[in-house]
């Protein structure tokens, strides 16, 4: 059986994981992957996706079952309100002008006996009032 313990190396390592499982299980529903991972000087971008012309940001939630709460239940207003900041950042330096965009979340609940159970919640907020 394998077991997780709490420490900086391994939430990461687990992030990792579950930043690609998502990443593969969004390629196989048709989106393509443009970025992962993207650093900014404000914080990160977990994907950047594309969707034919709709550009995807999407924030990856990874959980253990006992945590209780779902993985996208973690992404609070404030937490929105930052990606969406993000996003804006993302496409001014990229020079995109008048593109469409939507914000999904991406839910990974890893378990025990290393499986998992991935949620794609497409146009999981907007970025109206922001």
């Amino acid at each position: 059986m394998l077991r997780y313990t709490v420490g900086v190396d391994n939430r990461r390592s687990i992030g990792m994981r579950a930043e690609t499982i998502a990443a593969d299980m969004l390629r196989d529903a048709g989106l393509t992957v443009v970025e992962r991972n993207v650093r900014l000087p404000e914080g990160e971008i977990d994907l950047v996706c594309r969707e034919r012309d709709c550009w995807v940001f999407v924030e990856v939630k990874c959980r253990r079952p006992a945590w209780g709460d779902a993985p996208a239940a973690a992404v609070s207003w404030h937490k929105q309100r930052r990606i969406i900041r993000l996003a804006q950042h993302y496409m001014k330096s990229k020079g995109l002008r008048d593109v469409r965009c939507r914000f999904d979340v991406v839910s990974v609940t890893l378990r025990d006996d290393g499986t998992s159970e991935t949620r794609h919640l497409p146009s999981a907020f907007d970025a109206t009032g922001f």
